[in-house]
């Protein structure tokens, strides 16, 4: 056991060694919420649409995957996706980088917890302004577009902003199947000093989670105000 007394100015020296690694878990992070958004629409898109059967498989989807802890199912994807690609396909996967089995991962969870953010989103602007746009002349696109998506967007960005914030950190995961971001850089600099300072070389990888998580909400709240205002003025 480490008997070192706990030594501040450790913490002042690893975060700029810390933070290069940021950039790695940024990626991972948007390339995540990038893809992740695209299927939560899509599957936002069919819990609205009027097909029974294309209603429960997408509800059964979401259902399974928000049940499913973020580690088992990000293991589930590195040891399993290269097993099945390559019985039942052919293909090697074993080049690949390892980010990506994170970023499929954390599209799948993403995917699945927005989509229900879009569909109470949307299904909370009233149906008649809708029906009140396209009756003045709009075509159903430009009511969805000028009318629904800047009221539904409003409503959405507040929940939309805490799955980003909530993904950013569930992102730290990544570490266990040997991705070296952020907190990978951390165990493995805990590793080299043969576990000296591991509670100050944890508190300088919580500071910059911390830091990076107020930007984001910082971020939301600033969009979220300024959509809020064009509405308002609309």
């Amino acid at each position: 056991m480490d008997t070192r007394p706990f030594s501040p100015e450790v913490i002042v020296t690893s975060i700029p060694t810390l933070l290069p690694y940021l950039a790695v878990t940024l990626v991972v992070g948007v390339t995540s919420i990038l893809t992740g958004s695209l299927l939560g629409m899509l599957l936002a898109w069919a819990k609205l649409s009027g097909n029974r059967i294309i209603r429960a498989l997408v509800d059964g989807y979401t259902y399974i995957i928000r049940c499913t802890p973020s580690i088992v199912l990000l293991f589930i994807v590195f040891y399993g996706l290269p097993k099945l690609a390559e019985e039942e396909f052919g293909i090697d996967m074993d080049d690949l980088s390892r980010a990506v089995f994170v970023i499929i991962t954390f599209t799948l969870l993403f995917g699945a917890y927005v989509s229900e953010v879009f569909r109470s989103a949307y299904e909370t602007v009233e149906r008649g302004q809708y029906e009140a746009a396209v009756t003045i002349g709009l075509s159903p696109a430009q009511a969805f577009f000028h009318v629904l998506l800047p009221q539904a967007a409003v409503i959405a960005l507040p929940n939309f902003g805490n799955s980003v914030i909530n993904l950013m950190k569930e992102s730290a995961l990544a570490y266990t199947i040997g991705l070296i971001d952020l907190l990978g850089k951390t165990n493995l600099i805990l590793a080299q000093n043969y576990g000296a300072y591991g509670v100050e070389l944890y508190i300088s990888c919580l500071l910059i989670y911390w830091g990076l998580s107020i930007l984001i909400e910082r971020a939301f709240l600033q969009m979220e105000a300024r959509l809020s205002h064009r509405e308002a003025g609309a």
